[in-house]
């Protein structure tokens, strides 16, 4: 049962609106996000030591990695959920709902355990072989992801499945908690209530506190939302509806992938530019970090937007879905091109922000970052394309995309452009993958609209898609 106002959301309020609706709440909540990512750094950055700053940054895809898992769940879950809600099966979306929680926590808990297990390996393999950085890099790891990794996965996963509902707002107040207490609390314990020295111990304590009231916060909602919701925690539920386990994971796949060889790009760039001294180490973590913002906000733009494309995909109202598609493809393209010309004009001055003592640093971190923000608006038109796959469970495509825009193409590029371009052209490779992963996106876009628009006679007679199968026959 779909509550009224959800409803009239997803059938009948104009598709910009409710693009608008949808995003504009992720989007305030994923910008959150970023700074709280950042606050780590600006905060760390201010004690003017390459190695402090260096730690933080290197652990960044470990720490990611826990976002990988919320998505292989959340995004997975949330989309079934929707398309649940618009075929009006309840019984699919509770079980899909009750699925996603245990696998998450589970495999949250899994991963922060052997995190910690072999965080010296972990360290070393992400870049953090000097001395210095390497000790400091542990510490930090150990908190953020072995201490209070599994309420950071969590977190991340109830956000997905609340939003799944049409519940942006509740979501994007999670995620904002969480990241506002992060940068309320960095300068408490960094700068008050440990001794210097101890800056990266404290911004890890900052994060595992705020991640872990975000997780209350999101479990108090859920608890009040429990009358007119399909989220269910009881495990009885989590396999008791047949084909959710795999709509689940299929759909939910291509996201974590996609998280995960973000991070094994990272990882490799890391470790190349490792090669050029802490100072080209500092400069590509700040840029990375100041261009999340573009990335984050398109994020936010399609996650915002993927219950609505959906809940009307399996609804059959195909016209209201591809609207719905193009206006987030606009919004999210037009979000990175106001980035990408931000970044070029201001990059000193944001690299600046957060590297105050170390000239050849910043040199470094600003020209990073105008190569990597070039690649912007070609990753958000991609990136929308594989939300959209996810929406309308087509976890191949989405799969295929996601390993073409990171880990197929551009880590071989890296090895590539740096023996032509050292140093410059392994930060080169991610905006030119950008651009021939736009390009793969929008052919399999219009092949598969094309397709289901031909085969749009075989729909419901009350408009409503087969229950059991799309077009493209994989499980809706």
């Amino acid at each position: 049962m779909v509550p009224a106002a959800e409803r009239e959301l997803f059938e009948n309020t104009g598709v910009a609106r409710a693009v608008m609706r949808l995003a504009l709440p992720t989007v305030a909540g994923q910008i959150i996000l970023v700074i709280y990512n950042v606050a780590d750094t600006f905060f760390v950055g201010l004690a003017g030591d390459a190695a402090k700053l260096t730690a933080v940054t290197v652990c960044m895809p470990a720490f990611m990695i826990l976002s990988a898992v919320a998505n292989l769940f959340g995004i997975g879950g949330g989309s079934v959920m929707a398309r649940a809600m618009g075929s009006g099966d309840s019984q699919r979306g509770r079980s899909a709902a009750a699925f996603a929680f245990w696998g998450c926590l589970t495999a949250g808990l899994v991963y922060s355990l052997l995190a910690t297990a072999f965080r010296g390996v972990l360290v070393d393999l992400l870049g953090g072989t000097d001395p210095r950085v390497h000790r400091l890099a542990e510490e930090y790891l150990t908190l953020t992801v072995g201490v209070g990794g599994a309420a950071t996965a969590m977190s991340v996963l109830f956000s997905h499945l609340i939003r799944s509902e049409g519940r942006s707002l509740h979501a994007a107040v999670g995620i904002a908690l969480g990241g506002l207490l992060n940068i309320a609390l960095d300068p408490l314990f960094m700068f008050v209530l440990l001794p210097p020295g101890r800056e990266a111990f404290g911004a890890a304590v900052a994060t595992v506190i705020s991640n872990v009231i975000s997780l209350i916060y999101f479990v108090l909602v859920s608890f009040a939302l429990r009358q007119s919701s399909q989220l269910c925690f009881r495990p009885s539920m989590a396999l008791c509806t047949r084909g959710v386990v795999r709509a689940v994971l299929v759909t939910g796949a291509p996201a974590c992938i996609m998280t995960l060889f973000e991070n094994l790009s990272y990882a490799v760039l890391d470790k190349l530019m490792s090669l050029n001294g802490v100072a080209a180490q500092a400069g590509i973590g700040v840029a990375k970090k100041v261009n999340m913002l573009a990335h984050c906000a398109v994020r936010g733009i399609s996650q915002g937007a993927l219950p609505l494309i959906a809940y009307n995909y399996a609804a059959g109202k195909l016209r209201r879905m591809r609207s719905a598609f193009r206006i987030t493809c606009l919004m999210a393209v037009g979000a990175a091109l106001v980035c990408m010309a931000a970044n070029l004009i201001w990059s000193r001055e944001l690299v600046g922000l957060f590297i105050h003592r170390e000239p050849r640093a910043l040199r470094y971190g600003t020209e990073f970052l105008r190569i990597l923000c070039v690649g912007g608006p070609f990753s958000a038109a991609a990136y929308t394309v594989i939300s959209f796959f996810q929406a309308v469970g087509q976890g191949s495509r989405s799969f295929l995309l996601a390993v073409l825009r990171k880990g197929m193409v551009d880590i071989p590029l890296m090895f590539a452009l740096n023996s032509a371009l050292p140093v410059f052209g392994i930060v080169m490779a991610t905006p030119v993958t950008d651009a021939l992963c736009c390009a793969a996106a929008c052919g399999l876009y219009l092949y598969f609209i094309n397709k289901l628009v031909r085969s749009a006679p075989r729909r419901h007679p009350r408009g409503r898609l087969g229950r059991g199968r799309s077009p493209e026959g994989e499980t809706i």
